[in-house]
C-alpha cells in the first residue's frame, strides 16, 4: 500500500519523535493572503517601516501565520484522522520569521489516554517549528482526540502530562532589538498603551464576521492542513465541514484590533480550548479579559496578559452556572503578548 491513511490511536506510542514532510518557504504572499483571509492589520505586521521604528529589520510574518505553518505540517501525521482539536498549552514563540525563511516541525508524542467508549483517545503531542539554520521560532503542546482502527486493539498506558498552567510573565522570549520607546501611536491605529489596561476589565471588540466555506477552505488548504473533517463532508455524522480551529483563531485576534491595536506581537500561549464546533455560516465576535501584565527588559516593551474568547453570542459572557462553557463560546484562547509602555 503505498498510499497514507494516517496514523490512528494505536498507532502513538509514548516517547515517540515524528518528523513532518514537508518543509516550506514562506514568502511575502503568505502575508498578503494571512491578510486577505483575515482583517489584519497589527501596524508590525503591515509595514517594514513601522517595524524598522521598532528595532526589527523588516516586518516579520504574523506569529498565527507561522503558527499555521508550524501546525499544517503535523496534521497529516498527528490529527489526520482526529474527531476535535482539544486544546493548547506551553506555546511560545521564540524569534520572528521573515520572508524566505523555510519553515519544518517535529513532534513528540508526550501523552496517551484512550477514552470510555474505546473507540478512540486523546494523544498529546510537543510540536517544535524550526528554520533553516535549525533555529527554534515556535514551540507548543496540544492534544487532540483521535480515532481508533481497531475498537478491540488493546489500550495503552495512560499517560498524561503535566504541563504549565501559563508561561511565566518573567520569563517571556523577546525579540532581539524590539524597541518601543520611538513606538508611533498614530500609525499604529490607536493610542492605548500598556499602562491604560487594568486587570479585569473587559474589551468588546464590536465587530463580527461571518464565517464563509470558501474562506476556511481557502486558508486551511494555504496552511496544508489534510484533517478530514475540515475536507470531506463524510467525515462527521451530520455532513458538515467543520471549520479548523486556527481559522477561529485568526479571525478572533485580527477582530480584537478594535481596542487592542497596540498589543502588537503574541509572544506566549498559556492555554487554549476549542469550546464548540464552528461552521459555515456562524458569525464569530470576539471579546477579550486582560488577565495580567509584566514589565520586560525591552525598552518601552510590556507584556499583556489577554484571554481571547471568539463566540456567536454577547461579551463576558463564558460559562454556565454548571462550569462548562456555553454553546455560543467557540475559542477561549489565554496568550501574552507585547504592548509599548
Amino acid at each position: 500500500m503505498k498510499t497514507n491513511p494516517g496514523r490512528f490511536f494505536e498507532d502513538y506510542r509514548v516517547g515517540q519523535v515524528i518528523h513532518h514532510a514537508v518543509p516550506r518557504t514562506v514568502g511575502s504572499g503568505e502575508r498578503a493572503m494571512y491578510h486577505a483571509l483575515y482583517p489584519a492589520r497589527h501596524a508590525l505586521y503591515s509595514s517594514d517601516e513601522f517595524a524598522k521604528s521598532c528595532g526589527l529589520p523588516a516586518s516579520p510574518l504574523d506569529d498565527l501565520a507561522t503558527f499555521h505553518v508550524v501546525f499544517g505540517k503535523t496534521v497529516p501525521d498527528v490529527s489526520l484522522n482526529a474527531l476535535a482539536n482539544l486544546g493548547y498549552a506551553e506555546g511560545r514563540w521564540h524569534r520572528p520569521v521573515y520572508p524566505g525563511d523555510t519553515l519544518k516541525s517535529v513532534s513528540k508524542v508526550i501523552g496517551l489516554k484512550q477514552n470510555s467508549s474505546g473507540k478512540n483517545g486523546v494523544v498529546w503531542v510537543r510540536t517544535e517549528g524550526r528554520n533553516q539554520n535549525d533555529d527554534l521560532v515556535l514551540s507548543y503542546v496540544r492534544w487532540v482526540m483521535v480515532r481508533k482502527r481497531d475498537v478491540d486493539a488493546p489500550a495503552p498506558e495512560t499517560v498524561i502530562p503535566e504541563l504549565e498552567g501559563e508561561v511565566d510573565g518573567k520569563n517571556l522570549i523577546i525579540p532581539e532589538g524590539l524597541d518601543f520607546t520611538k513606538y508611533d501611536f498614530e500609525a499604529a491605529g490607536e493610542g492605548h498603551r500598556w499602562g491604560d489596561y487594568d486587570i479585569g476589565e473587559v474589551v468588546d471588540h464590536v465587530d463580527g464576521v461571518t464565517i464563509s466555506e470558501a474562506e476556511h477552505m481557502m486558508a486551511t488548504r494555504l496552511w496544508q492542513n489534510t484533517a478530514k473533517v475540515h475536507f470531506d463532508v463524510t467525515a462527521r455524522p451530520d455532513g458538515q465541514r467543520l471549520i479548523y480551529g486556527g481559522h477561529v483563531i485568526s479571525m478572533a485576534r485580527a477582530l480584537s484590533f478594535n481596542g487592542l491595536a497596540n498589543a502588537q506581537m503574541i509572544v506566549a500561549l498559556n492555554a487554549g480550548a476549542h469550546a464548540n464546533p464552528c461552521f459555515a455560516g456562524d458569525t464569530v465576535r470576539a471579546w477579550t479579559e486582560v488577565l495580567g501584565k509584566a514589565e520586560t527588559s525591552a525598552p518601552g516593551v510590556g507584556a499583556i496578559r489577554l484571554r481571547l474568547v471568539a463566540t456567536k453570542g454577547d461579551a463576558g459572557v463564558l460559562k454556565g452556572d454548571d462550569g462548562k462553557y456555553l454553546s455560543e463560546v467557540l475559542l477561549d484562547l489565554d496568550y501574552w503578548a507585547l504592548m509599548p509602555i
